[in-house]
């Protein structure tokens, strides 16, 4: 079973400050390029794995979306996505994504929002998406992305003319990493690129987009802390299609 960090009261008080946490969607600085990648939803049967507080749930209920089943391992996390929207075309259910099972044919469009860099076997996962998506269906998540994962030691590095370095550490040892973020001993996985996309093509996904998130001139003028993630991408975004 995955590890459950946001179950945690501490961790779970810590996330629940995010600005993403607070603000919702429009508190992710990825989520306009997400949502760029996303089909029109409208009359569509979604699935999001990872939903915590619920928000795209919502957003995409309030969209048209005919059906919306937000999955999270956290019992916290869908308390909190059940009172926000106790709604009749909204359900909510605990699962474990590296145990994940989905009825087959059952959704037009899977999203993720990082989540998937707490599953241990994402080959299985994807498997389990693609069965489960319609002829045509949308696959679209953000992970964070395995540049920004690959260090084990925080912080900047500074080169000899003082320009700042990201200091990626053993990008091609892929396996599970423990960080300290909001807590200590977090379990992330962490996969090179090509290993993610290669799993989403072995799993019959053609791939329509990837992105390495970088924030806007605009983004940046309204947030200027975002401007530290023009020296490396945080996220990465893909849109696959089944």
């Amino acid at each position: 079973m995955a590890q459950n960090i946001y179950d945690q009261p501490d961790f779970f008080a810590g996330y629940s400050q995010l600005g993403r946490s607070v603000e919702g969607l429009e508190g992710a600085a990825e989520w306009p390029a997400l949502r760029a990648m996303l089909p029109e939803i409208g009359g569509l049967r979604v699935v999001d794995l990872g939903c915590g507080f619920g928000w795209f749930c919502r957003w995409a209920h309030e969209n048209g979306a005919r059906e919306v089943l937000g999955l999270d391992l956290s019992e916290k996390m869908l308390a909190r996505a059940r009172a926000a929207s106790p709604d009749p075309g909204i359900a909510y259910e605990r699962a474990d994504l590296d145990q994940l099972s989905l009825p087959q044919g059952a959704f037009d469009l899977a999203y993720s929002s990082l989540a998937l860099h707490y599953v241990e076997d994402v080959a299985r996962l994807f498997g389990t998406v693609h069965r489960a998506l319609s002829p045509g269906g949308h696959f679209v998540f953000s992970t964070e992305h395995p540049v920004y994962m690959a260090p084990t030691k925080p912080g900047w590095l500074v080169d000899a003319e003082g320009r700042k370095t990201w200091p990626v550490d053993q990008y091609l040892v892929e396996g599970p990493r423990k960080t300290d973020w909001l807590a200590k001993g977090v379990v992330k996985y962490h996969r090179t690129m090509g290993s993610t996309l290669n799993s989403l093509i072995q799993s019959g996904f053609t791939i329509e987009h990837v992105e390495d998130f970088c924030p806007t001139a605009e983004q940046i003028a309204a947030r200027p802390e975002l401007a530290e993630e023009l020296e490396r991408p945080m996220f990465l975004l893909v849109s696959a299609r089944r």
